[in-house]
Order: structure tokens, then C-alpha cells, then sequence
């Protein structure tokens, strides 16, 4: 491959980025500007042109589906195997870390990962043996605590919690969990990274190793790393100028869960001889979609600064809505939904965004009353769901009697007999004598601890896991996963569950029987761990995505969160209200106020073609009703990129009658829409649009119980509210 096939195809941004002689470099992406493509060229360019081998590179990205897609990339680029090159997330080249070098990590050379339902579970046992009142310190925010620590690089014993009895706790307990996993060979999604860069810190022949092997470091999404992911690559890099970046200090988002866009910042400062390159001509959107992206972000004082452009000319106005309420919201969305769809256009190329989850029951009702497809972006993923973490345990515990979050999760799951009590005498042998809960519950039984039915019962169970492990040897490993499936009697347990939740387990159970079928096993994998060790860890890294599956033929709900890296033709950006969105968390605070800014430019920027943005006059949330002002990110925008939408209607006065003190809609005239009427049979509603005159006038109105009626006003007898 010579240089023209590798370049010719790029811009002159991204030419300079990709073809650049080997030093630090900080590529500034704007939104839709090509950066993966960036990085995958990046790389052929070092293998090609430069001569460095697969080998030498190390590539890190935040999703196990963009690590996926830029190895297929590089793959079909250079047409050779991307299996000797490290690209992954951070998590999951931690994790080929650790497995290579367990011993300088202090790791037994089984240990286990678990994810943050595993953890969460082994904090509430801890806390219950060390009789921690789960009121006053709640596991999630204890789990929460400890994460946060290790994201910072702070281990327990480095915390000064001073005279604050509640953070002493905190600590006293991150100490104890610390204990416990190294005791039982658990590693948390958090300890991955820190354990790896603690590895490389306090061993000087391995980071020379490692320094000397990646010839160059490119990382993607830059402006989400923290603390102890800009450490792991300040560790590998230092003193050699070999790391590129990609990321947008206007996209960071993810501050509320420890993303540092003072990374971005102090990336200059830490590699002085790097070089800048802004990549600022977008490829998603129209001009005026990104004009006014450009505006509201300039808002911003702590920014780089760059500015998207396009060549594909201005485009539709950006649409404004204003509702009346958030029913008629929903509504008018739904309506403009419907059209486009009638028009022959996917529903798959449309989304709603939203700031809160709690936003999205009215699209929902509306959808679902329309008959129209949809799907809430960000649901439990396969490897989330209950049934799939039993079935994935007793996995474990067949290969791994010591993985304490195994054995807690299916000891009597499906129920056997097992009681409180009896697990309880087993966790406090376990913790007295430094051991796992199955040499505990060994010994327990061994002393003839338990009453005769919680022997049996325990025996059972003993012999359940042997049987499956010698059951097991031999075999494939879709013929492991399924006799574990079987046999450990989920299925039957399962299918006893009421309803279609006991059948679509059923089925997901059996759908991880075809993902151990097709799953990708690595022969030459440098760990040398048993296939089904690689499947067991596959589905822990898979469980920590956050990222959504691949959708059907239907409308998306998302959060903006979720909608980063995404891109629609057609978007609705709702609830842009004070208090909403901005969210009134982050009102009175600068930084905050930021970060909700450039949330507000994702949200914009995944618009392609048709962008639509909508605030309530009055809304109803988390049971209140309130009165928002518009959003200030609206008024932010240029007017001249905006066309304001209006509700066609006649507006006269409405009658007064004589017979009560209230309003009521007669025949005589209509009145201001968004008026809330009551209906002897259908109760409260919204009056949304009216029409005809005289005897056939009639007036739409979206009833919260009964929804969306057309009434006639001459035998309505509606009362004004």
C-alpha cells in the first residue's frame, strides 16, 4: 500500500492528522468530523508508511462496540489481522494486562471480574457482617464511594477522613471490601485500571517493557478519560511523546461520573512539544443545524475553541415549538413523527431526546396509542439481565469454587432449601478464617454444623456444582453452556415466573447458549485461559457497557446522554425549560452550567437534516405542576436559524354562563388553546386544536384518563378549569 491509498480519501485536517511524523499530537474532533476514521488511517499510516509492527501499537477506546469497529476497520484497510495489536477499552487491555501479569499485579492466576451488580452485592454482605446500618450508609452510594476512590487512584489506606465519623465509615468499609476481593480474587470494573497502573508503577523492568513495546498510544474519546485513565497513559508515554488524542472538549458530558475535561487542558501542558490539529468540517449535519451549534457552544468561556462547518449547504431552519403542556408536546411529536413515516421515510432514523427519563412516559402513551414502534434506548443488555447472570454463575462456580459473588448469587437460586441462617453461618465462618464462602460452607459441613434438612440441602448443591464440572470436561463450549442451563434447573425455575417475563427468560437463557455457539475464540490468546474463562470474562466487560443494541425498524427514546456518538436524520430535542434543561442542579454553578451547555450542543449536533426543539409552557413532572420560563440555551441560538411553529385555530372569547360562577365552553365561540376543561365522562383534558364554526364546531382535547377525543361543542358541555 503506498501513501496516496492511504490518504488521498481525507481532508487536508485529516490528512495532517493521519500522515504527521511520529510525536504527541492533539487532535481536536468536532462533532461528525471523521475522527474514527482519523484513528483507523492513524494506524495504517505508523504500519505502513512508518514501519512500525501491529505489535507496537496500542489503540484505546471507550465502548466495546467502537474498539470492534476500529479493528474491523484497520483489518479491511491493510488487509492483515489485527490480533497482535492491543485495541480495546480501558477496561478490557487492563483486564489482558492483569491476566498476562497476575503475579507482579498481586493477583491469584484465576481471579475473577465482576461487574456492578456482583460488587453491589458483596458491599451489602460485608456491611451486613461488619453490622453497618445500610439506612445511614446506603450500598449503592457505599459502591458508589469506592469506585469514585479508585477512579481518583486513592486507595483506602490513603484517605484522611479526619474527625467525619460518616466518612470514617466509608473508609472502614472501602478497607474491608479491598480485603475481601484480594482474599477472594475479585477485581471490580474500577480495580482493573488502578490495579494495572499500580503494576506498572511499582515494577520498573515491566513499564520499560511496555514503554518500549508501543511505539505509539492513540486514544479516542479523549475528553471523557478521569483521573486513573489519564495516569495509565501518562505512565506508558512519558518521556517518549508517542501518544495521540482524539477527543472534543465540547462533547464532554460525563463529568457527573468522573471525566475530566481538564485532561484536555492539561494534555498541553504535560507534552509541550505536541502538536494541535482541528478537525472542523463536519459530515452529519446541515449549515444551519451546525450554525447554531456554533453559537450556543461559543457560550462557553472554558472551550478550545473551533468551529464545525459544512459543505452539504444550510438546509432546513431548525423547528420551535412551543406546547402548551407536556401532553401537548408529546402530541405534536408524535403528529410530526407519523408524517415523516407517511412520507416513506425509516422510523430507525428518528429520535427524541430527552434530559430526564422521567420525560418519556408521554411519548410512550402517545407512541403506543398510535400504534407506532419505539424503543427506550439504553435498556438492560443482554448479559444485564437476571436470568443470564444466574445462568453465567454457576459457570463460574464450576470452573472457580473461591468467586464469593457466585456463590451468593445461585446458592439457592433456584430455592433449595438453603435458608438465611445457614448462608449467614457460612459468611461468618468465611470471614473469621480469611477463607471463600465454598471452603467455608466445606468446613461447616465437615463439623456437622448444619440441622439435617440444611445438610441435605447443602450436599445438593455440592453435588449440583461437581457433576456440572465433570459433566463439563470434554466438551465444547456451547455443550458447557447448555448443560449448565439445564441442569441447574433455571429453566424450569424460570418458566414457573407468570406472564411473558418467565417465557422471554426462558428464551434469553436460550439465546446464551448460541452466544457461547458464536462466540470468537482466540487460540493464540497471550493469557492462555480456557475458552470458557474467555467467555466468562467477555460477558462481565460486556455487561459494563452502557451502550444500546442494534434497533429495529422503529422510533428511538433516548436520553441526551445516551445519544452521544449517534446520529439521526431527523431529531426532537424536548423539554427545553428552565430548571429541566438546564437542569436546576446545575443553575447556580458555573462548571455545571457548562457541562449542561455542551450536552445541549450533542443533543443538536446529532441532528442530520431535520432538527425540531420543543419547551412547555406548563408541565407536569415528578407528580408537580409547574410554570418553566424557556430554556436560556434557546435563547442562545440566533433567531435568524430558527422558525418558530404555530397551532392554527379560531381564538374568540369563551361564554360565561349565568348558572354557575365558572366558565363554559358553549356554542357561541372558542377560547385560548391550552385551556384545561372537565368532561362529565372523560374528567380533566387539554384543549390542543379546534375547528368549523357554528353547530359543527368541535374542539380537540387530549384527556389525561380517556386521551385524545374530538368533541362536538354544541353537546360537549364542557367546564372551563
Amino acid at each position: 500500500m503506498d501513501v496516496t491509498a492511504i490518504i488521498d480519501s481525507l481532508n487536508d485536517a485529516q490528512r495532517e492528522a493521519v500522515s504527521s511524523p511520529t510525536q504527541a499530537m492533539l487532535i481536536l474532533a468536532g462533532a461528525g468530523s471523521g475522527k474514527t476514521r482519523v484513528l483507523v488511517h492513524r494506524i495504517a499510516w505508523l504500519i505502513k508508511i512508518e514501519h512500525l509492527s501491529p505489535h507496537n501499537i496500542l489503540a484505546v477506546t471507550f465502548t466495546n462496540k467502537a474498539a470492534k469497529e476500529m479493528r474491523g476497520r484497520v483489518e479491511g484497510l491493510l488487509n492483515i489481522s489485527a490480533r497482535s495489536m492491543w485495541i480495546g477499552t480501558f477496561h478490557g487491555l487492563a483486564h489482558r494486562f492483569l491476566r498476562q501479569h497476575y503475579e507482579e499485579s498481586k493477583l491469584p492466576n484465576n481471579f475473577q471480574v465482576i461487574d456492578s451488580d456482583d460488587q453491589l452485592r458483596l458491599i451489602k454482605r460485608l456491611m451486613k457482617s461488619m453490622e453497618v446500618n445500610d439506612n445511614r450508609w446506603p450500598p449503592k452510594q457505599v459502591s458508589y464511594f469506592i469506585n469514585a476512590q479508585k477512579d481518583e487512584g486513592i486507595r483506602s489506606g490513603a484517605i484522611q477522613a479526619g474527625g467525619d465519623f460518616y466518612q470514617q465509615k466509608l473508609v472502614e468499609i472501602y478497607r474491608a471490601y479491598e480485603d475481601l476481593c484480594q482474599r477472594s480474587g475479585l477485581v471490580d470494573f474500577a480495580e482493573l485500571l488502578l490495579r494495572a497502573y499500580e503494576a506498572l508503577r511499582d515494577n520498573a523492568k515491566l513499564l520499560a517493557f511496555y514503554r518500549d513495546r508501543f511505539k505509539q498510544v492513540l486514544v479516542d474519546e479523549f475528553q471523557d478519560t478521569n483521573t486513573i485513565q489519564y495516569a495509565w497513559l501518562q505512565i506508558l508515554t512519558t518521556g517518549k511523546d508517542n501518544l495521540f488524542v482524539v477527543g472534543d472538549d465540547d462533547q464532554s458530558i460525563y463529568g457527573w461520573r468522573g471525566a475530566k475535561i481538564e485532561n484536555m487542558f492539561n494534555f498541553q501542558k504535560h507534552y509541550p512539544n505536541h502538536k494541535l490539529i482541528r478537525l472542523e468540517e463536519n459530515y452529519r449535519s446541515t449549515g444551519h443545524i451546525l450554525k447554531a451549534s456554533n453559537a450556543l457552544i461559543a457560550c462557553n468561556e472554558g472551550r478550545m475553541g473551533k468551529e464545525l462547518r459544512t459543505s452539504v449547504g444550510d438546509g432546513d431552519l431548525i423547528s420551535l415549538y412551543t406546547a402548551f403542556n407536556e401532553q401537548d408536546e408529546a402530541y405534536f411529536v408524535v403528529e410530526r413523527i407519523r408524517k415523516w413515516v407517511a412520507e416513506g421515510n425509516l422510523r430507525s432514523g428518528i429520535a427524541i431526546l430527552y434530559r430526564s427519563n422521567a420525560q418519556s412516559r408521554q411519548f410512550e402513551e402517545k407512541l403506543m396509542a398510535t400504534g407506532t414502534p419505539y424503543r427506550v434506548y439504553g435498556g438492560l443488555r443482554f448479559f444485564d439481565r437476571l436470568e443470564i447472570k444466574n445462568a453465567l454463575a454457576y459457570l463460574y462456580l464450576t470452573a472457580h469454587k473461591g468467586n464469593d459473588a457466585a456463590f451468593e448469587r445461585i446458592i439457592n437460586t433456584p430455592t433449595r432449601g438453603i435458608g438465611n441462617k445457614t448462608i449467614d453461618d457460612i459468611r461468618h465462618l468465611a470471614k473469621n478464617e480469611q477463607t471463600t464462602l465454598w471452603a467455608a460452607m466445606i468446613a461447616l459441613l465437615k463439623a456437622e454444623h448444619f440441622t439435617p434438612r440444611a445438610e441435605n440441602a447443602i450436599k445438593g448443591f455440592i453435588q449440583l456444582i461437581y457433576s456440572l464440572a465433570e459433566q463439563s470436561e470434554g466438551l465444547e463450549l456451547f455443550e458447557q453452556v447448555k448443560n449448565a442451563v439445564e441442569k441447574s434447573g433455571l429453566i424450569e425455575f424460570h418458566k414457573k415466573e407468570k406472564g411473558d417475563k418467565g417465557e422471554a427468560r426462558v428464551e434469553n437463557l436460550e439465546e446464551l447458549v448460541n452466544a457461547a455457539k458464536q462466540f470468537d475464540f482466540d487460540e493464540d490468546n497471550e493469557e492462555n485461559l480456557s475458552e470458557l474463562d474467555l467467555f466468562l470474562s467477555h460477558a462481565a466487560l460486556e455487561a459494563g457497557e452502557s451502550q444500546g443494541d442494534d434497533y429495529e425498524d422503529c422510533v428511538q427514546l433516548m436520553t441526551l446522554h445516551s445519544a452521544k456518538g449517534l446520529e439521526f436524520p431527523m431529531v426532537f430535542m424536548v423539554g427545553l425549560e428552565e430548571g429541566l434543561f438546564p437542569s436546576h442542579r446545575s443553575v447556580d454553578d458555573i462548571a455545571s452550567l457548562e457541562e449542561e451547555r455542551r450536552l445541549c450542543y450533542v443533543g443538536i449536533t446529532r441532528a442530520m437534516k431535520h432538527l425540531t426543539i420543543s419547551y412547555a409552557e406548563s408541565r407536569r413532572l415528578y407528580g408537580k405542576e409547574t410554570y418553566p420560563r424557556p430554556s436560556r440555551f434557546l435563547k442562545e441560538i440566533p433567531a435568524e436559524f430558527i422558525q418558530e411553529i404555530r397551532v392554527r385555530a379560531n381564538i374568540t372569547k369563551p361564554v360565561i354562563t349565568k348558572k354557575t360562577s365558572k366558565s363554559t365552553i358553549g356554542t357561541s365561540g372558542t377560547y385560548k388553546l391550552g385551556q384545561r376543561v372537565r368532561h362529565a365522562k372523560f374528567g380533566e383534558g387539554v384543549v390542543l386544536q379546534v375547528d368549523g364554526d357554528g353547530a359543527q364546531e368541535r374542539v380537540q382535547i387530549n384527556f389525561a384518563q380517556a386521551g385524545m377525543k374530538w368533541l362536538m361543542l354544541s353537546y360537549a358541555k364542557l367546564e372551563m378549569l
